[in-house]
């Protein structure tokens, strides 16, 4: 079934769109992201103008989030002291996000931005998860000692320390905010949750557990994405109601699947998993943007008003 997207102003399949918010429901689920990361380049394939996908994935990204929470919240998986540190940090950044992305707008170099900023990010996170995973499995299987994470660094130098009893941590809150500013940029910029960024410093620089990792990076998405959703909706007018509505159902079932999954699966599995999704997609943008288009020059009616 055809459906036009007004703000788009496209026509897509109905049933095209619901499969691709599940998929990116279940992901959520499973790995603590928004999903906005395979979503958005997604949306680019079958025609979405990339600035209405931004925008609008922003939005889905809310209510698959949510459903994947609760999940969580049942679960007593979510640090919602770290959580609201983390959100301070990402609405700074999403507002800034929001400034850069009018701005390249304006120049007509907003697509390109996008792209480049897929590429160089998903490559460079996807590839050090990767191999970090391989390594963490191949010792485990050949019965050494997978090493634990420290659980003191430079971080715990840091002044202005709390503590995180759900995390099991007493760190600096500087960290904290600053992962969340940084994933507030990449919200409003390139229309994605940020888990994938967020997940691996949650981990790797918090040293927070895996299993609260995840439910935290939901429960900070949701509210730095409905921030970013609205600033782009009352600026830039590209939030397209028809296509959130599609995407947002397929992604709050698909979220409860997703979370249930990823509970019959170990730490490491589901961090393999997900960089190689996130490899995939970088890969496929990257050769969009180095292989010829079919047509180079496009021909359209320009219309004048007095």
């Amino acid at each position: 079934m055809q459906i036009y997207l007004p703000i788009a102003e496209v026509s897509v399949n109905g049933g095209l769109l619901l499969g691709i918010g599940l998929l990116v429901g279940v992901l959520s689920g499973m790995f603590g992201v928004g999903g906005g990361f395979l979503m958005t380049p997604m949306l680019f394939m079958i025609g979405i103008p990339p600035a209405v996908a931004v925008a609008t994935g922003a939005n889905q990204i809310v209510a698959s989030s949510i459903s994947g929470v609760l999940a969580h919240v049942k679960r007593k998986t979510v640090d919602f002291r770290m959580g609201g540190v983390l959100l301070a940090g990402g609405l700074v950044g999403a507002a800034l996000g929001v400034v850069i992305f009018n701005v390249l707008k304006s120049m007509g170099q907003v697509d390109l931005l996008i792209q480049l900023s897929y590429v160089v990010f998903l490559g460079i996170i996807g590839s050090l998860m990767f191999v970090e995973s391989l390594n963490a499995i191949r010792k485990a299987r050949s019965g050494r000692a997978v090493p634990k994470r420290r659980k003191h660094n430079w971080v715990h130098a840091l002044p202005g320390k709390m503590r995180f009893r759900t995390s099991g941590l007493y760190i600096s809150v500087v960290p904290p905010v600053l992962v969340g500013f940084l994933v507030g940029i990449l919200s409003a910029i390139m229309g994605v949750g940020g888990g994938f960024v967020m997940v691996p410093a949650m981990i790797y620089l918090l040293g927070m557990p895996t299993k609260v990792v995840i439910g935290t990076s939901l429960f900070q998405i949701i509210f730095v994405a409905t921030f970013t959703t609205l600033l782009h909706a009352t600026t830039n007018f590209t939030v397209d109601m028809p296509l959130a509505v599609l995407l947002l159902f397929g992604g709050v079932v698909g979220a409860q699947f997703g979370a249930r999954i990823g509970v019959n699966l170990k730490a490491e599995q589901l961090r393999v998993f997900l960089a190689g999704l996130v490899i995939l997609v970088c890969a496929k943008l990257a050769v969009d943007l180095l292989v010829e288009p079919s047509e180079i020059y496009s021909v359209a009616v320009a219309i004048v008003r007095p």
